[in-house]
């Protein structure tokens, strides 16, 4: 992994480094540039003048539609990979016209081999990045700060998401368009239908920013109309000029589900029927501005989360993945913090504290936008469990667009979802970014406060922080941040897993591109450092990452070699695993890293991670194996497998991991997704399979089972503990 990515690394000069990120990235790298510059002024003026149409086109992939000779043709796209502002190797023509209900956009993407064409994906929503595909990104508010996207293969399946932030996106996120696409003589050619009921946007604007995205999956070669940085985003867009007259209807979604669900517990000999409904409501106040109403909430079709293995002391993260929360969830990030410290994770409401649902009575949320404002309300009556009352859960969110691509917003919460107690936060965040520095670069940061306010808590409960940024996709890169969060600091609505510490985290890199080697493409090297340091005084934890080389191939296979330095000091024991607990001390240890990764682009693709080092006075021995099979468009079969052998002087522990996928495509309406998890801490298995039928976008029938096993090795002597067999119908009726 590149080092900028991997994970954390800081130091506890901040002054001195943030003088050297200044200095080495902001400005120092402005000359020397071999490519043409993707900040050019002139390519991100681009502008289309749409065409409005009388008749729709008819969504089919084949483009024999007389209306699309009505549609301005973009047909000066550039390559952004392996060549920045290269000649594209194929030719593509886009077109785009408009009506009062949807915008329309088709492509030829011609082909020197058609045969040659990957499409192996048809699972609605999941990645297509082994495949050829084209993709859309619209910023109906044009403010370079978030957007959507929408990306098709060619067997048409789809996969979209919004933007966090102008370079982050959630592709958990799912909206109602259709586009269908087909492989023919030339090449391929697929179509979109988005309707404007889908998306957020002002009506008095009539200008969006716009961009397309193709990729070619055997060269790997990824071509677009504007890009910056080698990457396709809401801060570099073209515009598409003259959308007027614009209508939602009522701007109302009625979206009634339907749940019946069969559930035993195998140990008690208990069984359970029941059929719930459940109804969300969607209103648009303006065309920018959407409240949501959710009744006796159902997420019985939700994926499961993927098992993690934790040798720290330390709570994981898991992201979130039910749709009411997903809907317009970047009105809510906060900061620029993605883990450690966020005032806001959803995933602390509906769920209880050792993962079991928690029924939702009745939600509300109103977001979107009005003017240069950016406004997230929610309000969640959640029910009680154990013994934990019945809650009301609140989070306000409003954040002004500044400058050309900043913003500075506040942000509210109250109540706690996993105890009596009251909790309230409040904070404040500026987040800056500019591309338009001298020599393609850009530089972003945040800075931002929180405090918060727990019943019966009187000692110092806030949090602050910052970071600087130099983002690069080619010569130096880096950032710099600095982060303290109190003792008694409590987000009861976020997540936190490390309180009462000061962070320090820098990151130096370097990226080198060879775009004329008969193999080699790129190779990453750099230094991470990152400390803890206990507010209270004394070190709580560093980690000193150099990736001393990562090696990409033009046909997508890697190597990477890294040293890893840790110093843990430990207060008190914690146990890492059942009956072996390590003691207080002060532990520095070494590992040496080594990855292999094979191209996802063929039929098999293997992977391999190994680290092997001391481990607090011990030593470790860590690898992660995973194979993915992908013989055709219909069938997917994965294997993971993660093993640590752990020798301590206080005793020895294997911790393993497995993970088996098994997917199988009928088309893209029908699916079968399957993921089967053990681990050998809880002595557990768990199968998750889903049956999911999508018709069309809008309309998802679900037959969905949950099996739990107690095992006494890896899948072996397993017996039965619990299962849940759910069948749930949703269909959303549009006004």
């Amino acid at each position: 992994m590149n080092a900028h990515t991997r994970g954390p690394v800081g130091t506890g000069g901040a002054p001195e480094a943030l003088t050297l990120l200044l200095c080495a990235f902001g400005f120092s790298q402005a000359q020397g540039q071999d490519h043409p510059s993707s900040s050019d002024v002139s390519e991100r003026d681009k502008v289309l003048r749409i065409a409005r149409t009388e008749t729709a086109p008819t969504i089919d992939g084949v483009l024999d539609d007389s209306v699309w000779t009505l549609a301005p043709v973009i047909d000066d796209l550039h390559q952004f990979d392996p060549v920045d502002h290269g000649e594209p190797t194929e030719r593509t023509e886009v077109y785009v016209l408009y009506d009062d209900e949807n915008l329309y956009v088709a492509a030829r993407m011609f082909d020197s081999e058609p045969d040659q064409i990957q499409a192996r994906q048809m699972v609605q929503g999941q990645p297509m990045w082994f495949d050829d595909s084209f993709s859309i990104l619209l910023d109906p508010f044009n403010n370079k700060r978030t957007g959507y996207s929408f990306q098709v293969n060619p067997v048409g399946n789809r996969r979209d998401g919004i933007f966090e932030t102008p370079t982050e996106q959630n592709q958990d996120w799912e909206g109602i368009w259709h586009a269908e696409a087909r492989v023919n003589d030339e090449g391929w050619a697929a179509e979109f239908s988005i309707p404007f009921k889908t998306l957020n946007f002002d009506p008095n604007n009539a200008d969006w920013g716009f961009t397309v995205e193709r990729s070619i999956a055997r060269k790997r070669e990824d071509i677009a109309w504007v890009s910056f940085n080698r990457e396709v985003n809401p801060g570099a867009t073209g515009v598409i000029a003259g959308l007027t007259g614009l209508q939602q209807g009522m701007g109302l979604d009625i979206v009634p589900s339907i749940v019946t669900s069969q559930s035993t517990d195998y140990g008690t000999n208990d069984s359970d029927s029941q059929t719930d409904p459940s109804l969300d409501v969607f209103y648009n106040f303006t065309p920018s501005l959407t409240g949501v109403l959710t009744l006796n909430t159902d997420f019985s079709a939700t994926e499961v989360d993927d098992r993690q293995i934790n040798l720290t002391r330390f709570s994981l993260f898991f992201p979130e993945k039910r749709d009411f929360f997903l809907q317009d969830v970047d009105i809510f990030s906060f900061g620029g913090l993605d883990r450690n410290g966020i005032p806001f994770h959803s995933r602390r409401i509906g769920l209880g504290g050792n993962g079991q649902p928690v029924d939702l009575e009745v939600g509300a949320k109103v977001t979107g936008r009005v003017g240069r404002w950016n406004v997230g309300v929610l309000d969640i009556q959640q029910e009680g469990f154990g013994d934990v009352d019945d809650s009301n859960l609140f989070v306000g969110r409003v954040s002004a667009n500044v400058l050309e691509e900043s913003s500075v917003g506040v942000i509210l919460t109250n109540g706690d979802p996993h105890s009596n107690l009251d909790n309230s936060l409040v904070g404040a965040d500026f987040r800056y970014r500019n591309t338009n520095l001298p020599g393609d670069r850009t530089l972003e940061g945040e800075l931002w406060f929180q405090q918060s306010d727990t019943e019966g808590v009187d000692g110092n409960d806030s949090a602050w922080g910052l970071r600087i940024a130099s983002p690069n996709s080619e010569g130096f890169l880096g950032w710099f941040a600095y982060d303290t969060f109190s003792e008694d600091f409590n987000p009861a609505l976020g997540f936190v897993n490390r309180s009462g510490i000061e962070r320090t985290d820098l990151t130096v890199g370097y990226i080198s591109r060879t775009d004329n080697h008969r193999w080699l493409r790129s190779n990453r090297s750099g230094v991470n450092i990152e400390r803890f340091d206990r507010i209270s005084g004394g070190l709580e934890s560093s980690r000193i990452y150099v990736q001393l080389l990562e090696l990409e191939t033009h046909t997508g296979d890697d190597f990477t070699l890294s040293l890893t330095r840790n110093r843990e000091v430990l207060l008190e024991a914690f146990e890492i695993s059942d009956g072996v607990a390590i003691p207080p001390g002060d532990y520095e240890f070494d590992s040496v890293g080594l990855e292999i990764g094979g191209a996802e682009v063929r039929v098999l693709a293997p992977e391999l991670e190994v680290d092997v080092g001391d481990f607090y006075g011990g030593e470790i021995l860590s690898a992660t194996a995973g194979l993915e099979w992908r013989p055709n468009e219909h069938l997917f079969l994965g294997l993971g497998y993660e093993y640590n052998d752990i020798e301590l002087f206080h005793g020895h522990f294997v911790a393993r991991l497995i993970q088996v996928e098994a997917n199988y495509a009928f088309d893209v309406r029908w699916s079968c997704v399957n993921l089967i998890q053990y681990d050998n801490e809880s002595e557990s298995v768990g199968i998750n399979s889903r049956l999911r039928w999508n018709p069309r976008a809008g309309r998802d029938l679900y037959v969905v089972l949950n099996h739990g096993f107690d095992a006494d090795g890896a899948f072996s002597r397993l017996r039965s503990t619990d299962s849940r067999l759910s069948v749930k119908y949703t269909q959303t009726f549009r006004f």
